[in-house]
């Protein structure tokens, strides 16, 4: 009887910490997306599923350009960080541990800190563009900061931890006998990596991708620090309807189809890689 139970027991208390914060605040928010009302005179509910279509007809575009700007962020994770993913795993030797600490770092500064960094640096006087615009290399108007570039930059450094990790631990499982077979058997270098090191990596960039496209859509703070008003996402529009408008059933509406648009991206996503494929090659 105790080893029957003794599963449950051990999941027990991560599963009522789900159900506390997870599960129970989303049961919360669902009723809230469908009432109608003011915060003067309260909400009630009625039911109101418009609230929805409203979300996706009225912030159509800050959905697209959120969804553009995760994609575009997660794509510059993934080219920067597989590189360095792969020599930590085959080049670094006994001082991996150094180089993933060195990657780690950033992560003991504030997320909000390393944001505000990247607005000094990138400042219209600060200390990258100003030398360059006093030396005549740049146009005295040039200006990165409120512009989509900024955004994605900060997007991708923010994140760019998330994507490192999960590839290098598929990495480092890589056998390195199996690149030596192949190149036994006649396979040139690159060969070897589209044809082993690559399919084989495949379940770290999966992990990673889930890592960094959901919370770079739904990010808001390098929007708010780095962009401008033509770079708003629908992190931002979710807040100032929480915070500002206090409109709590329109916040929930765009938050629960900002899910709903996320799932269905990540489902076909799955499907196109083939999940199957990517947890057989984990398993071995």
């Amino acid at each position: 009887m105790r080893r029957r139970i003794a599963p449950y027991l051990l999941v027990l208390p991560g599963g009522l910490w789900l159900i506390a914060f997870l599960v129970v605040p989303l049961v919360f928010m669902a009723s809230v997306s469908t009432q109608e009302g003011d915060i003067v005179n309260g909400f009630a509910q009625t039911f109101r599923f418009a609230n929805f279509a409203d979300a996706l007809t009225e912030y159509r575009t800050q959905f697209l350009r959120s969804a553009g700007y995760g994609l575009a962020g997660t794509v510059l994770t993934i080219a920067l960080a597989y590189p360095v993913a792969y020599w930590i795993a085959f080049k670094a030797g006994r001082r991996k541990s150094t180089y993933l600490l060195l990657v780690l770092l950033p992560f003991f500064v504030s997320f909000v800190l390393r944001t505000v960094s990247w607005k000094f640096l990138l400042a219209d006087d600060g200390i990258l563009l100003q030398p360059l615009k006093s030396a005549g290399l740049l146009a005295q108007d040039f200006h990165v900061l409120q512009t989509t570039a900024a955004v994605v930059g900060g997007l991708t450094y923010n994140y760019l931890p998330f994507m490192v990790l999960p590839i290098y631990v598929a990495l480092e499982r890589v056998d390195p006998r199996v690149v030596e077979a192949s190149q036994d058997l006649y396979a040139s270098r690159l060969t070897s990596f589209t044809k082993v090191v690559l399919p084989l990596s495949l379940p770290g960039v999966f992990a990673g991708v889930l890592m960094t496209f959901v919370p770079m859509t739904a990010d808001y703070v390098n929007a708010a620090i780095l962009g401008g008003p033509a770079n708003t996402m629908i992190g931002n529009i979710i807040q100032t309807e929480y915070l500002v408008n206090n409109d709590y059933p329109a916040g929930a509406a765009l938050s629960f189809t900002l899910m709903a648009a996320m799932l269905i991206g990540i489902f076909v996503y799955a499907r196109a890689l083939g999940t199957e494929n990517v947890l057989e090659a984990a398993a071995r």
